[in-house]
């Protein structure tokens, strides 16, 4: 849908600040001339957008046009990212949302929701394709891998005692 595809391109051009028309319709999938067809259909609208001719030139925004989720918490922003994740990153919707979002979220907000997606997946479907609710200490997990603190946790091992041991979480992956 062109609409999706304005936004999109709209995103990017914040994201970069200069693209050429090339790299937007390998990035968006379509052809150049769609994607020039784009971007000035942008300049109609009335966003600032201008084209540089020559080497080193292509398409920006000018004078820095923003667009933002306002109201989106740091904590909203990586909830959506875990739940998304990468393995879901596949469809090409949510391939497409995840990257409307990332450019769209403020700046502070944007590191933490990008390692939320790459560091944690989890799957609640079981391997009989129920869904599973995931245990209550998996958010305590997805924190500490985000914010990068330690957690405390109790292992057992299947011939040993249960013991006690603080662990550094670089990444998570659970399945149900």
């Amino acid at each position: 849908m062109r609409a999706d595809r304005l936004v999109a391109v709209l995103l990017i051009l914040q994201a970069r600040g200069r693209v050429t028309a090339a790299e937007l319709a390998e990035e968006l999938e379509i052809s150049e001339r769609t994607a020039r067809r784009d971007l000035e259909g942008l300049a109609m609208a009335g966003i600032p957008v201008y084209s540089q001719a020559g080497r080193g030139g292509g398409w920006s925004l000018l004078g820095g046009a923003r667009t933002d989720l306002s109201g989106l918490t740091a904590a909203e922003a990586r909830t959506l990212f875990l739940v998304a994740g990468p393995s879901a990153s596949a469809t090409p919707q949510i391939k497409a949302a995840l990257r409307k979002l990332v450019r769209a979220l403020p700046e502070p907000f944007r590191a933490e929701a990008e390692a939320a997606a790459s560091a944690v997946v989890i799957d609640p479907t079981s391997w009989d394709r129920t869904h599973v609710p995931p245990p209550a200490q998996l958010d305590v997990l997805q924190r500490a891998v985000v914010e990068g603190m330690q957690a405390r946790i109790v292992y057992a091992a299947p011939d040993r005692p249960e013991t006690a041991r603080t662990v550094h979480p670089l990444g998570l992956v659970a399945k149900a």
